[in-house]
């Protein structure tokens, strides 16, 4: 593996909101609707420091190169959560780190009690969209909740077996 997962600190907020924006300006989703906007950018390891959240970042090449968290999806049931601002430099893609994060992600989701996931993204990140399919999230029809991201054009939603 060359690459370390671990819980957000402090000292790597600077480092993921530099890797939120940088991607989100990538696919061209830099308005209103999208999450780089989201007042938590600034200040992520506080935002997940929250009850039934968590956040964790990728060390690659001795830099944070990546992340992924938890939270409740707001306006839904105390059961499901959502996948947040899970975003890669372009070096770390294609590694397995998405799907270690992800996984990671996932069983600390479970680890709190949540019984499914839910997740928006754009129709401009496939390959994201083929990590979700692949670990077994399925497309749904329509946003649910309300993760405050009316940009985003696809919604997932995997239920824990």
């Amino acid at each position: 593996m060359t690459f370390a997962i671990r819980p957000i600190e402090p000292r790597d907020d600077a480092a993921m909101a530099a890797i939120i924006r940088d991607v989100m300006r990538e696919f061209a989703a830099v308005g209103p609707g999208y999450s780089i906007n989201d007042p938590e950018v600034n200040f992520m390891s506080s935002a997940y420091g929250e009850p039934r959240c968590s956040y964790f970042v990728i060390e690659h090449g001795g830099a944070i190169a990546g992340g992924a968290g938890i939270g409740p999806l707001l306006g839904a049931d105390s059961q499901t959560c959502e996948l947040r601002k899970m975003y890669f430099r372009p070096g770390l893609r294609n590694l397995g780190a998405g799907s270690a994060i992800l996984r990671r992600c996932l069983d600390s989701a479970r680890g709190m009690g949540y019984r499914r996931c839910y997740l928006e993204t754009l129709t401009s990140m496939t390959q994201a969209a083929r990590l979700y399919e692949r670990s077994g999230f399925r497309p749904v029809t329509r946003p649910l909740g309300n993760a405050g991201h009316s940009a985003c054009d696809r919604w997932y939603l995997l239920e824990f077996g």
